[in-house]
């Protein structure tokens, strides 16, 4: 099976300082993958790149069989790849419906039919009792599903999600995984997480791709992961410690 992505030797430095060195994997269809390491470690510097929001110095990205590094973001996301940000970023001063028709709009040629896509989604996710709220009255769990929305809206192949979970109560965890899980299974979007909640990256993931300092120092399933000497020493042992390593 042709991978859908697949990130080759990218990297990526700022004034000197390395972001990205030599980072390669390949993501398959029908697959969520988790992208953990510590603050810092260049996961959303990667995103960017894969987004078109900036630029690698070297390397290529390659997304359903065709090279996309070069194109603009708006390029990117018609051929299929959509993402939501660490910092929430909606339109505050539209409706929580009109804030998805923009994003529907990426693929539907009518506004008519992107409200009615926009109204199914935001209905998907549970934001449809508030498709008429102003965005800025929203709470911040709603604005990560409203964002969420927006990006499903432009029906992608893949989602980059950017710590979707950051700032959720448990509970609320768990209603977003079960969302993605769904969304996942029935919509056959693949899924890159960038994630902290280890505990949802167990759940979740089918694949853990781990940096540390700009580079990709393991990638494998979650249950070996968690046990891998390089991984523990520089990120899970800091945020689980080696005796929880084995109840995750």
């Amino acid at each position: 099976m042709s991978a859908l992505l697949g990130v080759q030797q990218i990297s990526k430095s700022f004034r000197g300082l390395k972001a990205l060195a030599n980072v390669s994997f390949e993501i398959q269809p029908n697959t969520i993958a988790a992208l953990i390491g510590p603050n810092g470690a260049g996961k959303t510097t990667l995103f960017n790149i894969i987004a078109g929001a900036q630029t690698a110095d070297r390397g290529a990205i390659v997304f359903d069989g065709r090279r996309i590094d070069g194109l603009r973001p708006d390029q990117i996301c018609h051929l299929g790849i959509a993402r939501t940000f660490q910092i929430v970023k909606t339109f505050a001063g539209l409706t929580v419906l009109d804030n998805v028709v923009i994003g529907a709009l990426d693929r539907c040629a009518r506004v008519k039919e992107a409200c009615e896509h926009a109204d199914a989604i935001l209905d998907a996710v549970g934001l449809g009792p508030k498709r008429n709220l102003a965005s800025a009255v929203l709470t911040l769990p709603d604005r990560k599903l409203l964002e969420l929305a927006r990006a499903l809206a432009t029906r992608p192949k893949l989602l980059l999600l950017d710590e979707v979970l950051s700032g959720l109560r448990p509970a609320e965890c768990d209603r977003v995984l079960e969302l993605l899980r769904g969304i996942a299974e029935r919509e056959g979007i693949s899924l890159i997480l960038i994630e902290h909640v280890m505990r949802a990256v167990m759940a979740l993931a089918h694949t853990v791709i781990v940096l540390h300092h700009g580079e990709v120092i393991a990638q494998g399933a979650p249950s070996d992961i968690v046990r891998h000497p390089a991984v523990l020493d520089c990120y899970l042992g800091a945020e689980i410690g080696d005796n929880d390593a084995g109840n995750l």
